[in-house]
């Protein structure tokens, strides 16, 4: 299997540049193919503009091929051949957005099914904010102000994007709609990378990483590392 990168937004512009350098070094270097998602940007037209925004980034990181398929709702998700460049990749990287939109487009998809290839494979999965969250089994939909399921990369996971302004505020309507689910805030600026065993991550920037479980809460901080209990 590969790798997973989780990041709690703010994701470009210099601000996430220790988690993404990192994502790079797991992926094999600045020459592997990178594939952005821009789907969650979709609804109110800003995928154009988001996916340029990560190409430019990654590029500036040094990274050589990379790219934003125009993969911005299910059509598109069931399109061969943006699914062959995904198979192909690398790093593939969801950006932020709408959540909903971001898991209806890719649950099911040939899309989604070339970025498990890729990731059985090797490669490295990471998502910011909205991201972040359809990787999980679940994430909170705030348009809706429901719990919906996710993509399920992470079995009984359910991460709390931008954890230090409003994510936080998420946990207690998480914990009553649904018991047994460990809850990760993940501040801005800040990203979770796991390592070579599937419970084991490390905390990369400036922020925390908040873990909620059994009522419990506690916080970690860069380079700390932490189990992630993953349930079914």
């Amino acid at each position: 299997m590969g790798f997973i990168v989780l990041e709690g937004g703010a994701e470009f512009g210099g601000r996430m540049a220790e988690v993404d350098r990192q994502a790079l070094r797991l992926a094999g270097g600045l020459d592997v193919p990178i594939r952005i998602i821009p789907a969650a940007a979709a609804p109110d037209g800003n995928h154009r503009r988001a996916g340029q925004n990560g190409v430019d980034w990654f590029r500036q990181l040094g990274a050589s091929d990379v790219s934003a398929p125009a993969l911005i709702d299910r059509p598109s998700a069931d399109d061969p051949g943006i699914a062959a460049e995904l198979t192909r990749a690398r790093l593939i990287f969801l950006l932020g957005g709408f959540p909903h939109h971001l898991g209806q487009t890719l649950q099911g998809s040939k899309s989604w099914q070339a970025v498990l290839a890729a990731y059985s494979n090797g490669a490295v999965i990471a998502g910011s904010s909205a991201g972040a969250m359809v990787l999980c089994q679940y994430y909170y939909d705030p348009a809706t102000a429901l719990l919906q399921r996710g993509l399920a990369l992470l079995p009984g996971v359910c991460v709390l994007p931008h954890h230090d302004t409003f994510g936080k505020d998420w946990a207690p309507l998480i914990r009553n709609m649904h018991g047994p689910v460990v809850m990760v805030g993940i501040d801005e600026q800040t990203g979770a990378v796991s390592g070579n065993a599937p419970d084991c991550w490390q905390v990369y920037g400036q922020g925390q990483v908040t873990l909620y479980e059994n009522n419990a809460i506690h916080p970690f901080n860069a380079p700390q590392a932490f189990a992630l209990p993953v349930m079914q």
